[in-house]
């Protein structure tokens, strides 16, 4: 109404996680975000509380859709059939200058850019890694410990584990549990890329993973990925539908996302991570732009759109 001040911004530690939507239009109709079928049947989407909307084939976008979404810092993602492939994914306004040279500086010193490995194979593993190893070295440990780790899950739900692989340009004959693996992996993905951009960072600058756009998107989903996500596909898999298996396990993450209050984590675990290269975060230039929600009350995480 006219007169009256815009309604404040939901940060995004309080936000529901994502959706998933397919065949349709997204547009603003009558000041409503919402998803037109081909019937004319509209569906409304709350975009200023969710993290991120994962856009599936047969969706089209309009300009006052992506103008909303980007307003209130909800994050669009382009993905595959089954959500499992990622084709490109919007800005929604939080990157920040000094976060991307304070992010880029740790990642282009040598010396700095292993503490932070360091700190992110410590918080994985609950332990310290060896000293005087390089980042190769470090990769190539975690990697086993990884490779260990599946069979030992599988195990717990009674699957059958062979290895991590499947082929995106088969799909459906691949086998179950790598199925819903990908199928949840997607998942934490996104809100991982949401809430890396809310902080002001850059996804494509990572420190275990590089030379990828999601780079650092992988490097924070990793540190919780075997807490989460993997137990929650081999539950669904070892269910057998084959189905409905990729469906299932979005709406398992998507009520353990909001259940265990996941998205509080993110930010605070990224913050961490990059603290552990002990530098200084470099201050905001003058004329800097503002984050896309501001936490003008001081209230949460720093980087919070709040």
């Amino acid at each position: 109404m006219n007169g009256l001040p815009p309604p404040d911004p939901i940060m995004l530690k309080e936000r529901s996680s994502m959706v998933f939507v397919q065949y349709g239009q997204l547009d603003v109709i009558d000041g409503a975000f919402v998803l037109v079928d081909k019937t004319g049947v509209r569906i409304h989407i709350p975009v200023g509380s969710l993290a991120c909307i994962m856009l599936e084939t047969g969706t089209t976008v309009t300009h006052a859709a992506i103008k909303l979404a980007a307003y209130v810092g909800c994050l669009l993602i382009w993905v595959g059939d089954g959500g499992v492939r990622l084709y490109a994914a919007g800005q929604p306004g939080g990157a920040r200058a000094d976060r991307l040279l304070y992010q880029a500086k740790l990642a282009l010193d040598e010396t700095l850019r292993i503490k932070v490995v360091r700190k992110m194979y410590e918080i994985r593993f609950g332990e310290k890694p060896p000293e005087r190893r390089s980042i190769e070295q470090l990769r190539g440990i975690e990697g086993a410990r990884v490779r260990a780790l599946y069979p030992l899950l599988a195990k717990q739900y009674g699957l059958t584990w062979n290895h991590r692989n499947y082929d995106t340009s088969k799909w459906d004959a691949g086998d179950l549990p790598n199925r819903c693996l990908s199928a949840a992996n997607a998942c934490l993905y996104g809100v991982c890329e949401a809430a890396i951009l809310a902080a002001g960072y850059a996804p494509a600058i990572g420190f275990i993973h590089t030379g990828k756009p999601q780079s650092f998107v992988y490097d924070i989903a990793d540190l919780m990925k075997f807490e989460t996500v993997v137990p929650l596909a081999f539950k669904i898999a070892a269910k057998g539908n084959r189905d409905t298996a990729e469906r299932d396990v979005r709406i398992a993450c998507r009520d353990y996302f909001r259940q265990d209050k996941f998205l509080e984590r993110i930010i605070p675990a990224i913050e961490r991570v990059l603290a552990a290269g002990e530098i200084q975060l470099p201050e905001a230039h003058p004329e800097a732009v503002d984050i896309a929600i501001p936490n003008e009350q001081g209230i949460g995480d720093a980087g919070h759109r709040s």
